[in-house]
């Protein structure tokens, strides 16, 4: 293996601060090619490419097999994005892999913004101090039933900001996390949650899709959604019946609002962000950091 690839390129908005495209320069022959816009077509995309052996995207960029199969010279797909899964990423990744591409994802770099986010939504929402109040009288954190869905980084860092603040946490994950309930949370099927918990927050991969009519009936009125997934978790028809039930609420930020009909957007008591609560000044560096690394990496 050599210390170079014979081009990089940046084929979308991938926002790698400039530092970090400097240090891509290091691993890369020619200059780095660096595109700031999505391309339009598959063929503006293959066209990006090129003979590149190695490419950096985000997450709204796909790279499906019909892409991975034509360009014959990849070694190395670069996601500026998270990986969970082959069936929620953009990027073919076993088919990838099977073709010895080498493709790599970043995790943990959004989370905090998005625990920031989810508390102060909360706390004004259960106060009052906007223009929405949840219930006649505001109330506390303390002793309110939360229920996350999906345990991930971000799952458990929200369950460590909760459980101080006195609220009664409970979670639903594909896997067990008996770390967590050792501090406190408690794990109950979908059923039970959806019963137990006032509020529910969802941290869920792309694509997944949890909740239909059958789940926001057992939810029930009076109660509080959370969404800040790429994508909707759950059936926007559901959603919709749900959400004009007395007293529900339901809070997104950019990201989690993203695939909602503007008239879904419209209704009372829908609160929703343009901007991605993931997405700060740390957020950037901690991406060009992690996508840099992880390049690095290849070589070692």
């Amino acid at each position: 293996m050599g210390v170079k690839f014979n081009k990089i390129v940046c084929v979308d908005h991938t926002k790698l601060e400039d530092w970090a495209i400097e240090e891509l320069q290091k691993y890369s022959e020619a200059e780095v090619e660096v595109f700031k816009d999505s391309p339009d077509s598959e063929k503006e995309l293959l066209e990006r490419i090129g003979e590149a052996e190695a490419i950096i995207v985000s997450w709204k960029t796909q790279i499906p097999k019909s892409v991975i199969e034509k360009c014959s010279h990849l070694k190395y797909i670069g996601m500026a994005c998270s990986l969970y899964d082959d069936e929620s990423a953009n990027v073919a990744v076993d088919f990838a892999r099977e073709k010895g591409i080498s493709v790599k994802g970043i995790f943990d770099y959004g989370d905090p913004g998005v625990i920031e986010f989810i508390i102060s939504e909360l706390i004004q929402l259960l106060h009052g101090f906007g223009k929405n109040q949840w219930r006649k009288m505001p109330v506390e954190l303390t002793d309110r039933k939360i229920g996350i869905i999906g345990l991930g980084t971000t799952g458990q860092l929200l369950a460590e900001a909760l459980l101080p603040l006195g609220a009664d946490v409970y979670y639903y994950s594909r896997s067990r996390k008996k770390e967590f309930e050792a501090k406190g949370l408690q794990y109950l099927s979908l059923e039970e949650l959806l019963k137990t918990s006032e509020i529910i927050t969802l941290h869920l991969p792309k694509n997944t899709k949890l909740l239909g009519e059958q789940e926001f009936e057992t939810f029930g009125s009076g109660k509080i959604l959370i969404n800040t997934s790429l994508g909707l978790p759950f059936e926007e028809k559901a959603f919709v019946n749900w959400i004009k039930a007395e007293g529900n609420f339901a809070i997104f930020d950019g990201d989690g609002g993203a695939s909602l009909s503007e008239d879904t957007k419209r209704i009372d008591r829908v609160i929703s962000h343009k901007k991605s609560a993931g997405w700060s000044a740390e957020t950037q560096r901690r991406l060009s950091e992690k996508v840099l690394e992880n390049l690095k990496a290849y070589f070692n």
